[in-house]
C-alpha cells in the first residue's frame, strides 16, 4: 500500500510539472495573440463595458454570436467605483490591444467608454447600447435633469461602505422587489431574480463624476435605443445619438437589458460598426 501510494504519488507528481511547464510554456504566446488581435488580424477586437448593477456576463449572449462571426471578444471588468478611476482602468486595457478596436458601452459603460477612448486612435467605432453619453464637463446627473425621470430612479437602495483606507462612501444597488418592473421586464422573473440576487452595486459619486473628455465628438458613433427602457430615458438616448451625430441608429422594442433580451440586434450592429470602419 505504502509503494503504491508513494509511485502514484511520484507519478502524480511528474504529471503535475509536465503540465506546469507546458503551460508556462504555451500560454504567455497565446495570451498576448488572444489579447493583442483576432486570428489572421481581418476582424477588429471588439472590448464590451458592461454597466451599472452588472458584470461581464451580461454579455454572454452577443459575446457568442460575436466569437462564432470570428471576431476576438473582450469583456472586462467594470469596477463602477467612479468615472475617474473606471475610465482609467480600461484606457490602460485598450492601451494593449495591438489593431483596431470596436469598443462598446452599456448604461453607465457608455460614460466610461466615451472617456477611456479619447485621443486613441486604435479605439475606430464606439457603439453605445442603452447608455448614458454625456458630453466634456457634463454628468450623467445633469444630462438626466433635461427628460423626466425614469422609473428605477425610485426603485434605488443606498448603503453605505468603508474603504480599507478609512475613506467612506454610498454605493447603490436596486431594490430586489422592483429590478424586474424597473430594469429588465422583457426577462422572466426568474431572470431577474437571479439579477437581483447577483448585483454590483455602483458608487453613487458615479453619476455627478464629470467628463473630462468625450471620445464620442471625434469618433464613429452607432446608437441602440431601447424603447421600453425604464431605467434611462429613451428621449434621452435619441438625444444622445443626435447630438453625436450617429452614424446609425437603431430602435428596438426593448427594455434596459437589451443585450440579455435581445442580444442578436446588439450584435448585428456592433458587426454594421466593424463593417464600416473597414474591418469585417
Amino acid at each position: 500500500m505504502a509503494t503504491s501510494a508513494i509511485f502514484t504519488s511520484g507519478v502524480g507528481r511528474l504529471v503535475l510539472g509536465a503540465a506546469v511547464l507546458s503551460a508556462l510554456t504555451l500560454v504567455p504566446a497565446h495570451a498576448a495573440d488572444d489579447l493583442g488581435r483576432a486570428p489572421g488580424g481581418q476582424k477588429p477586437t471588439v472590448v464590451l463595458v458592461h454597466g451599472a448593477f452588472a458584470d461581464g456576463s451580461s454579455w454572454n449572449g452577443v459575446v457568442q454570436r460575436l466569437q462564432q462571426d470570428g471576431y476576438q471578444v473582450i469583456a472586462p471588468p467594470n469596477t463602477l467605483r467612479g468615472l475617474p478611476q473606471d475610465s482609467t482602468y480600461l484606457n490602460s486595457l485598450l492601451k494593449t490591444i495591438k489593431g483596431p478596436v470596436v469598443l462598446v458601452g452599456h448604461s453607465y459603460g457608455g460614460e466610461v467608454i466615451s472617456q477611456a477612448a479619447s485621443g486613441l486612435d486604435n479605439v475606430k467605432a464606439l457603439v453605445y447600447v442603452n447608455a448614458i453619453m454625456p458630453d466634456k464637463g457634463e454628468s450623467f446627473a445633469g444630462l438626466s435633469a433635461k427628460f423626466p425621470a425614469a422609473p428605477l430612479a425610485k426603485a434605488l437602495r443606498q448603503v453605505p461602505f468603508r474603504n480599507g483606507d478609512g475613506t467612506t462612501g454610498t454605493d447603490l444597488y436596486i431594490q430586489p422587489s422592483k429590478l424586474h418592473a424597473t430594469f429588465a421586464q422583457d426577462l422572466s422573473r426568474q431572470q431577474a431574480s437571479v439579477m437581483a440576487a447577483t448585483q454590483r452595486p455602483i458608487a453613487q459619486s458615479a453619476f455627478t463624476d464629470k467628463l473630462t473628455a468625450a471620445a464620442w465628438r471625434d469618433k464613429p458613433v452607432y446608437v441602440l435605443v431601447g424603447t421600453q427602457d425604464r431605467a434611462i430615458n429613451p428621449n434621452l438616448e435619441r438625444f444622445e445619438a443626435k447630438r453625436a451625430h450617429a452614424r446609425k441608429t437603431v430602435e428596438i422594442n426593448a427594455s434596459h437589458v437589451s443585450l440579455i433580451s435581445q442580444p442578436q440586434a446588439v450584435t448585428d450592429l456592433i458587426v454594421s460598426a466593424a463593417h464600416d470602419s473597414g474591418h469585417q
